[in-house]
């Protein structure tokens, strides 16, 4: 069934919703170039007298003002490129003129808006190149207009590229799309560079359309909106000059990519809450528009609309942009947790990159076709990712995505030291609930408790799940093993997940000094409105919102019998809301040695919970039963033992 939409706040500079083309989301064509228009205007109170720089009010990045200043260009300008050449050059000139005079003052070597130079991994890097597929893509209406004294000096600004370091990871893709610009315009460029940023993105290409953002496990959306975005946009800049069988290739990974993307959206159209750089929000629809603008995608032209529209519209109806038609550093609301250091204040106008829809004709199925249902609003499904090794299971009942980690933890290959990422490590992820965030906000301690399980020694530190080691992915079922420090000691815990319905079983093999504490989380469930009502009793906890959406743990085997389950409540440290409240359990002492651990784990609207159960059976295995009765046995042995294998050793996928 298809969750019916509740309107939260209805943006006034919107035209009306249409039910016929839309079903879905009421959204069309003219709701993006609304949007888009929106956007840019809230930028020109902020432009410096040029127009080359937009300062924002906001925490600086780490690169400092000047830098930040020519993000806002860069990544506006990519929205103002998107709008124009869109409309065919039908927008008012003023837009235009604005980004045209930037150029020229930026590129003024001696101007007093002049642009920072592009210098050895540096952010002018990234922002060059926006500027350049913001060129590419309004070539007859801003390039090819310039004097050729301003084109000469965008020359020679992105030239500073020839030769310089890059970061390895998607930032070689940057370098590409520069160079490849330049080659475009008959500029001096290194095709040897071009070419070996493009075999650099083969090498972290780990199959079944997953891209690592460099060595290691670094899984997250810059599949999303960069690893698979810029070879589409890199394409459309080197046309004839590309190489046919790498486009192919390019467009087959793509396709392949948005055959398991279509699942990262609750039926709300709110993306799965995972990862780095959240705060480019909607910038998790633009694969979705590249796969339609390169004839890559598997999606029908109008369950491409769905989840795009369903994702814009998701944040508009919660205040984003803000009344001053800004993109703030933050989720919903101003929350610098789901930034990074290199995040400035125009940081997240890298949402541009949602708008590259609006590339494709007025009159393109995607944007004629009636709205279709997305895979979340129809029926329940699972879908096992073995590369990145996660599930993600969903409930067309409440619309919720929930996203099971074994896989990503975004460290550098060994020997790096292990980190424990709130956005990374987590064992679950969700469309409905972000995690709580270490370091900030006040409360009862729930910061790093949510879907985490954790040694506790007696002066209350606790261990980390840092380095993942992913043991497979397929069916219902994922698992991984990691490294638990405590007290200058190692201790392996091992855990298989296995999901059905909204539910979420976790069989962990904890190995643990006797004596400690051990501690695991569900869900931290946040609101704005106040904190969600707590229930706790024998093995189990709850919190819930008002509206019924709800988080609970249930104690199933190994934990102590006599205890109540617990609810840490924190106060501004989640992304969804001003109040969080996570359920968990607590073992009061680990026995020694091994101990084996079960816990039903559940995000939901009002889920069931009686009838749950869990017992060894006599192979040593563990025999689970679901709350609707549905059972699943693993068998004894190491977690990775318990997912299933297909004939030649590769993990089988499920959906369903």
């Amino acid at each position: 069934m298809t969750v019916p939409h509740v309107p939260l706040t209805a943006p006034t500079h919107l035209p009306p919703p249409d039910p016929t083309t839309s079903p879905v989301t009421g959204w069309t064509r003219a709701h993006w170039e609304a949007t888009a228009d929106r956007l840019l205007d809230g930028l020109l109170p902020h432009a410096s007298p040029t127009s080359a720089q937009y300062r924002l009010p906001g925490r600086a990045s780490h690169s400092g003002p000047w830098s930040d200043g020519l993000e806002g260009y860069a990544r506006s300008f990519l929205l103002a490129a998107f709008r124009i050449a869109g409309s065919g050059g039908r927008v008012g000139p003023a837009l235009i003129e604005r980004y045209a005079a930037g150029l020229t003052a930026g590129t003024d070597p001696h101007g007093p808006d002049r642009w920072p130079p592009i210098t050895d991994r540096g952010q002018p890097m990234v922002e060059a190149a926006s500027v350049a597929i913001a060129l590419h893509e309004t070539r007859p209406w801003i390039w090819d207009r310039l004097d050729d004294s301003v084109r000469g000096r965008v020359v020679d600004w992105l030239s500073g590229f020839i030769g310089a370091r890059v970061n390895d990871s998607n930032w070689r893709l940057f370098q590409v799309i520069t160079e490849e610009f330049l080659a475009s315009v008959g500029a001096p460029h290194s095709r040897d560079e071009i070419d070996a940023g493009l075999a650099r993105l083969g090498d972290w290409y780990r199959g079944e359309g997953w891209y690592t953002d460099g060595d290691g496990r670094k899984f997250d959306y810059y599949n999303a909106w960069a690893l698979h975005l810029y070879p589409v946009l890199w394409a459309r800049v080197a046309g004839s000059r590309a190489d046919p069988e790498l486009v192919a290739e390019y467009r087959a990974r793509l396709r392949e990519f948005l055959g398991a993307h279509q699942y990262f959206f609750g039926a709300d159209g709110a993306p799965v809450h995972q990862g780095r750089s959240l705060t480019y929000r909607f910038a998790t629809t633009a694969p979705l528009w590249a796969g339609a603008l390169a004839d890559a995608t598997p999606l029908a032209p109008g369950v491409t609309r769905r989840l795009a529209s369903g994702a814009l519209r998701h944040f508009a109806e919660r205040g984003v942009p803000d009344e001053q038609g800004l993109l703030s550093l933050g989720w919903y609301r101003p929350f610098l947790p789901v930034t990074q250091r290199y995040s400035g204040p125009a940081s997240p106008y890298w949402a541009s990159k949602a708008f590259l829809g609006l590339l494709l004709p007025a009159d393109h199925p995607v944007w004629t076709a009636p709205e279709e249902p997305g895979p979340v609003d129809t029926a329940d499904s699972c879908v096992a990712l073995p590369v990145p090794g996660w599930l993600l299971h969903s409930t067309a009942a409440d619309g919720v995505v929930r996203l099971v980690n074994h896989g990503s933890d975004r460290l550098p290959p060994p020997p790096a030291p292990d980190e424990d990422s709130p956005h990374y490590t987590r064992f679950a992820y969700a469309s409905a609930a972000a995690p709580d965030t270490e370091g900030i906000g006040i409360g009862t301690g729930g910061a790093g408790i949510d879907n985490h399980l954790a040694l506790v020694a007696a002066d209350g530190t606790r261990s980390r799940r840092g380095r993942i080691h992913p043991l497979g992915a397929a069916g219902r079922r994922a698992a991984s093993w990691h490294t638990a420090r405590l007290a200058g000691a190692e201790h392996r815990i091992e855990t298989t997940s296995v999901v059905h319905g909204p539910w979420e079983v976790r069989v962990h093999r904890v190995a643990g000094p006797r004596g400690a504490v051990v501690r695991e989380g569900g869900w931290a469930l946040a609101d704005d409105a106040g904190p969600p009502a707590e229930g706790t009793g024998p093995r189990w906890a709850r919190a819930r919102r008002p509206d019924g959406l709800t988080s609970a743990v249930v104690g199933l085997l190994g934990w102590d019998a006599s205890g109540d389950g617990l609810v840490a409540r924190a106060r501004d440290a989640n992304a969804y809301g001003v109040h969080s409240a996570t359920p968990h359990l607590a073992l009061p002492v680990h026995p020694g040695g091994v101990h084996l651990l079960v816990t039903l784990v559940v995000l939901g609207r009002d889920p069931e919970l009686a009838g749950a159960s869990a017992r060894v059976t006599t192979g040593g295995g563990v025999l689970i039963r679901f709350p609707d009765g549905t059972e699943e046995e693993l068998p004894g042995g190491p977690a990775g033992a318990s997912i299933p294998v297909v004939p030649g050793g590769r993990p089988a996928a499920e959906s369903g």
